[in-house]
């Protein structure tokens, strides 16, 4: 939505600023989301799942305690369009496919301020996670059932292990890392990726 930002940039946030949007075309609009495809800096939400001595600055946030904004750093935007303009509301494209790291509210907010103005997130969607897809993989719930959870976790699970996935992990041990690589949990004395 043009016009009004709020302090979560999303609809559930108390509403910081109000300002004209009538001056928006659907034009401007389109121009303004180029700018945001390819590799871009993006400063993360201050109510979001980031950290701060081990706590997350959505928490932080709740509590009233003051946060800093963390600085901006790089992410991917893949693909963005424009699916539907009324305004106030507009629509991005059925997926803004990105990268890691990405936060679709940074990105309407700064939406909102190219265009001279302000915007938040009203209502959103993550249809895609990794290998998952909203489409193919949410369980139903008339499939709430422990056979059928337990059906999926398996897909989920086989799916997961097809991808080429190398993550570190925390051990009990200083100085030893863990790697998972397929389907095969590694310790040893500093692995490498």
């Amino acid at each position: 939505m043009l016009g009004k930002a709020t302090d979560t940039l999303d609809a559930t946030g108390k509403v910081t600023e109000e300002k004209p949007y009538d001056q928006v075309t659907k034009g401007d609009l389109e121009n303004v989301l180029q700018k945001f495809t390819g590799d871009i800096m993006q400063v993360p939400p201050l109510y979001s799942a980031l950290k701060k001595d081990g706590e997350r600055l959505s928490t932080l946030m709740k509590r009233g305690e003051a946060v800093e904004a963390k600085p901006a750093r790089p992410v991917r935007v893949y693909s963005l369009s424009l699916q539907h303009f009324q305004p106030p509301l507009f629509t991005l494209g059925k997926d803004v496919e990105c990268g890691g790291g990405f936060y679709v509210r940074s990105l309407v907010n700064d939406i909102g301020k190219e265009l001279s103005t302000c915007a938040t997130v009203q209502e959103l969607t993550r249809t895609k996670q990794g290998p998952f897809t909203l489409e193919e993989h949410a369980l139903q719930e008339d499939k709430w059932t422990i056979d059928e959870i337990a059906q999926s976790l398996e897909l989920c699970t086989a799916l997961l292990l097809g991808e080429p996935v190398r993550k570190k992990l925390k051990t009990e041990h200083p100085g030893e890392t863990a790697v998972i690589s397929g389907d095969k949990l590694s310790q040893g004395k500093r692995l490498n990726d």
